[in-house]
């Protein structure tokens, strides 16, 4: 694994924004780095691959643990939903189920699972999009690691005789100041409409509820709705408690069995059913006797609120708004220093169960919302 320096196109901001990537410099500073990109060898990928594979068969087992278990208040899922998320997981409703697994890796060693993004995920749109666009123009006879684009669009097509006949599917998303989440809507939304599939758009906000049915401003049913929001948020909206009583009339892709699997609180189960598996780091709920550990909490985004602990010392901590909930530790690894303080993190995309593509994201010891996200070739 490599990270070569390279100058970016001089025009790089134009042709961006042309495939989607609007948010490409919050605040003056470089979100998409061009400047540089990582090169892997083609058994580096397949290893990345194969781990992706491996850690959803793990997912999979371990969510079936929880339902089993019925471990609800260990993942702070309310009573009043929980058979809800139960009956999804069970039956298996209609989803795009795609996620991204953040994992560090150092070209070398298996890589260690950090965490799954698996109902909200960001970072789509220049993963499957823009730095394809990037290595077709500077390096047209190198590979990527990427079909994430015609996977999203290959599932659509897959659902779609299984969503309500005649209605389309809603895409509603929260606004943002810098417009991540509404291009990350429209292009899945875009991902949809290639599939052949009917759609509408609509704010959060704008969604109405006539006390049986969700509706939008036309007041029609919204009988599926794709949400860019999380659930464990939807939960405890007042608002949220709708989706209960609407249970037999609106699908929500993703389903709300999803509580289960982006919540941090699986990883000490994962640790539990699958002990030194060579792509976990060790986890608990309970605060270790380690010396280097992570301290990070259960339900959290963008690198908030996280500690990381060395010889007994700390070495990072990060700001957030997340600091008051439950938090899980996790095994401390050594993100490699590809040089000026610049540490990687693999972005490992799956589609229903298939390895799809990765991202690279580089930022200091703690990857958080001023994560660079660079391209990659396969050499």
């Amino acid at each position: 694994m490599q990270r070569i320096d390279i100058p970016p196109r001089p025009d790089w901001r134009e042709k961006v924004e042309a495939v989607g990537l609007v948010w490409h410099t919050p605040g003056g500073v470089p979100y998409w780095n061009e400047s540089a990109y990582y090169a892997f060898t083609l058994a580096q990928v397949e290893e990345i691959e194969a781990a992706t594979a491996e850690l959803y068969r793990l997912f999979l087992e371990a969510g079936q643990y929880v339902v089993d278990k019925r471990l609800w208040r260990r993942f702070g899922i309310p009573d009043w939903c929980a058979p809800l998320v139960e009956e999804t997981w069970r039956a298996e409703p209609p989803a795009l189920n795609y996620g991204r697994f953040d994992l560090g890796y150092d070209g070398r060693s298996p890589p260690k699972l950090f965490e799954f993004n698996c109902d909200t995920p960001t970072s789509l749109v220049e993963a499957a999009v823009v730095q394809w666009a990037w290595k077709e123009e500077r390096f047209p006879r190198f590979d990527q690691f990427n079909s994430l684009h015609d996977a999203l669009v290959a599932r659509w097509r897959e659902i779609a005789p299984r969503l309500p006949a005649g209605a389309p599917v809603h895409f509603t998303h929260m606004r943002d100041a810098s417009g991540e989440d509404a291009v990350t809507c429209a292009y899945l939304m875009d991902t949809a409409k290639t599939a052949g599939v009917r759609t509408a758009g609509i704010a959060l906000r704008d969604i109405g509820w006539d006390g049986s049915r969700f509706l939008d401003l036309a007041r029609r049913e919204m009988r599926t709705v794709y949400k860019l929001y999380p659930w464990e948020w939807m939960v405890r909206d007042p608002f949220g408690r709708n989706v209960v009583k609407a249970r037999q009339r609106t699908q929500w892709i993703e389903p709300i069995w999803k509580m289960i699997w982006s919540n941090k609180a699986i990883l000490p189960i994962l640790w539990t059913l699958f002990p030194r598996h060579p792509n976990l780091l060790w986890a608990s709920a309970d605060a270790p006797h380690a010396e280097d550990y992570v301290r990070k909490p259960a339900l959290a985004r963008e690198g908030g609120n996280i500690r990381l602990v060395k010889g007994n010392v700390r070495v990072a901590d990060s700001d957030g708004a997340y600091g008051d909930g439950p938090v899980v530790y996790q095994g401390l690894y050594d993100l490699p220093d590809m040089g000026g303080g610049v540490y990687p993190v693999i972005g490992s995309w799956v589609v229903d169960g298939a390895p799809a593509g990765m991202g690279v994201r580089e930022d200091g010891l703690i990857t958080g919302n001023l994560a660079r996200f660079a391209p990659h070739v396969i050499l």
